[in-house]
């Protein structure tokens, strides 16, 4: 596959999934604007173009973000709800403000001692992937197939890979599975680069968000409804925090027990402010985990150690004669840099300007809902076939890699390694630069302060 012929397959992607702007979504479902809280599009089924002839799948690499959650901690609740309480004490809330503070106080009571846990929403998206995945690829594991699993040691990780793995073994009781969850794993399960997270909000990225999200904060309108006295919200409200933490609220219902329930807080924002709050949240994203010339362009390589396990464990797998999978859990703050390092359907685009991503598609929604996750299918003939294909799932949906290929959506993985093993070693090597600099620079700060009498 040429790199026109790429061009026009990413081409296409784009103008399929965004046939409709994120406004037009977020009308038909406001809770699409949820970014990392939305809920898995589990229900929808996905085409899955034929392999090449005579090429069955034997093995699955995976990584997947752990289910629907409540939220990590109290704060973001405290916000909003610390503001009511004060104006409620004070006769200052409306009617309205009061039935905000109501449903606001039933959702902390319905979180309270869950801070982080996954759902029963959560366990039901993994055992559903599960299902699918065994569904779509049974000779992956048909008979005394290995599943390995492995997950982040946070709790909300652990419980999704359980959930995901005794589905699997209740459909086929003779897999040969084995789970951890250890400190010694989570080197490449979640490595969170301290260089480069000190690095994502420059101080021109910062503007450049500021700018950006300045235009999109205060709700004037919120106000109104909420609270009888303009002049009491001049004082006592920080405005922006309360309609920004009020919306989160709202939309993480969609994960618990709680979204068979109308949202009444939800209600009370517009659509066009809805889509504001997404804009925000999206831009947000992308600085500090995604491809961002802002800081760099460099955030995504945070995994560059998981992408570097996956080629590893395919290869050891691929010189075996054996059939299974690999399933890891994590998260979000994974899964989004992964997609971009990739460069999964476009995903890798970088700009300066945080206004062009909605228009180019670039929705971090797309890639991290709740139970997101990446799977790399492969096919060969028999275990002695040198030509070992794939292709790539993300969220179920087949996807693009910036790569040549003559059988598109599948790719020969001795194209994907030498592309990918050639960008990571380049990108390592910028980052060893950078140490590099950043360690000169403090030796002579040393110095300095050393010779100045410090």
């Amino acid at each position: 596959m040429n790199k026109l012929w790429l061009f026009i397959l990413v081409t296409l992607w784009s103008v399929t999934i965004h046939a409709q702007n994120a406004f037009d979504l977020i009308c038909e479902n406001r809770n699409f604007s949820a970014s990392n809280y939305c809920i898995y599009p589990d229900s929808i089924s996905y085409h899955m173009t034929p392999p090449p002839a005579g090429k069955r799948p034997f093995y699955i690499s995976h990584y997947g973000r752990h289910g629907s959650r409540y939220l990590s901690n109290r704060k973001a609740y405290d916000i909003p709800y610390k503001m009511l309480c004060k104006a409620d004490s004070m006769d200052e809330l409306t009617p309205i403000g009061r039935d905000a503070l109501r449903e606001l106080h039933d959702i902390i009571e319905d979180s309270e001692g869950r801070w982080g846990d996954l759902t029963d929403i959560g366990q039901k998206q993994h055992r559903m992937i599960a299902e699918r995945m065994i569904k779509r690829f049974p000779e992956v594991f048909e008979g005394e197939a290995f599943v390995e699993a492995r997950s982040t040691i946070v709790n909300r990780c652990m419980l999704s890979m359980g959930s995901a793995v005794l589905k699997m073994v209740s459909i086929n009781p003779k897999l040969k599975v084995t789970m951890n969850s250890s400190y010694r794993d989570m080197w490449f399960l979640n490595h969170q680069d301290k260089m480069l997270r000190d690095s994502m909000m420059t101080s021109k990225a910062q503007k450049a968000y500021d700018d950006f999200s300045n235009k999109r904060k205060n709700n004037p309108r919120l106000m109104e409804l909420l609270f009888v006295d303009s002049a009491f919200v001049h004082r006592e409200i920080d405005e922006s925090w309360l309609n920004y933490y009020l919306l989160k609220a709202a939309l993480i219902k969609q994960n618990t027990h709680l979204s068979d329930k109308n949202s009444f807080i939800l209600d009370l924002f517009s659509y066009e402010e809805i889509h504001q709050y997404w804009q925000n949240e999206n831009a947000w994203w992308y600085i500090t985990y995604g491809p961002s010339l802002l800081n760099g362009g460099m955030e995504p390589y945070t995994q560059r150690y998981l992408l570097r396990q996956i080629i590893q464990d395919a290869d050891s797998i691929i010189s075996q004669d054996t059939h299974g999978a690999q399933l890891r859990y994590g998260h979000e703050t994974v899964i989004l840099p992964l997609t971009c390092l990739l460069g999964l359907n476009g995903f890798d685009y970088q700009t300066y300007d945080l206004e062009e991503l909605e228009g180019k598609g670039w929705w971090a929604c797309l890639v991290f809902p709740m139970a997101s996750n990446i799977q790399f299918v492969f096919y060969r003939e028999h275990p002695k076939d040198t030509d070992v294909i794939f292709k790539v799932l993300l969220n179920e949906k087949e996807a693009v890699l910036p790569i040549e290929s003559d059988i598109a959506p599948y790719y020969h993985w001795s194209d994907f390694r030498k592309y990918y093993l050639e960008k990571l070693e380049k990108g390592e090597s910028i980052l060893r630069q950078a140490r590099q600099r950043i360690h000169s620079h403090l030796l002579d700060h040393s110095e300095q302060s050393v010779r100045s009498g410090w």
